[in-house]
């Protein structure tokens, strides 16, 4: 029997990281973005089917005018592009509560296969009735694989945008 998890958006989060002039590193978030994840059964996440969307308008690093910039043709072309989506294609075990999450991943007109890092932080029931899962996610892409080339070199010669972006996730999931 299948089981149907939605995101809850309240109690969950999607960061990424990115070196900036290759000393220091810029967090930022997208604040709207839905998933869901439908498993054989109730608990078993290998089983499961990931479906994930960002809003690429939802851009969030503190600093509005590189949040418009990012949105920009330059990067991410929100206009056009309006989501990123992932949708995975398995789920395997490597340890206790540890997974690798594999799956397409589109950004724009790209779309890559990638792999997260995935560690499972249980399930519980809320204060509400709720049964929830959370999950932790991470891994790291090539920002140029998926066609966010943007680059500018300072006069000293150094890299304003690293290609490197760490992908970061909190997730809960609420079972339908």
């Amino acid at each position: 029997m299948a089981t149907t998890w939605k995101l809850d958006p309240t109690h969950s989060e999607v960061a990424f990281k990115v070196k900036h002039l290759v000393i220091t590193t810029v967090t930022g978030y997208f604040r709207s973005f839905d998933g869901t994840v439908v498993t054989d059964g109730e608990t078993d996440f290998t089983t499961g089917k990931v479906n994930f969307s960002i809003d690429t308008s939802s851009i969030d690093t503190n600093q509005s005018q590189r949040d418009e910039h990012l949105k920009s043709a330059d990067f991410f072309n929100a206009g056009q592009y309006p989501q990123i989506t992932f949708n995975s294609t398995s789920i395997d075990e490597k340890g206790s509560d540890e997974f690798l999450l594999q799956g397409d991943l589109t950004v724009g007109n790209v779309t890559k296969p990638v792999t997260f890092n995935v560690e499972f932080g249980g399930t519980v029931i809320d204060p509400y009735g709720n049964f929830k899962a959370g999950f932790e996610v991470s891994g790291k892409i090539s920002r140029k694989e998926f066609g966010l080339t943007w680059s500018a070199v300072t006069e000293a010669g150094a890299v304003v945008v690293s290609d490197d972006v760490k992908i970061q996730a909190s997730v809960q999931f609420v079972k339908q």
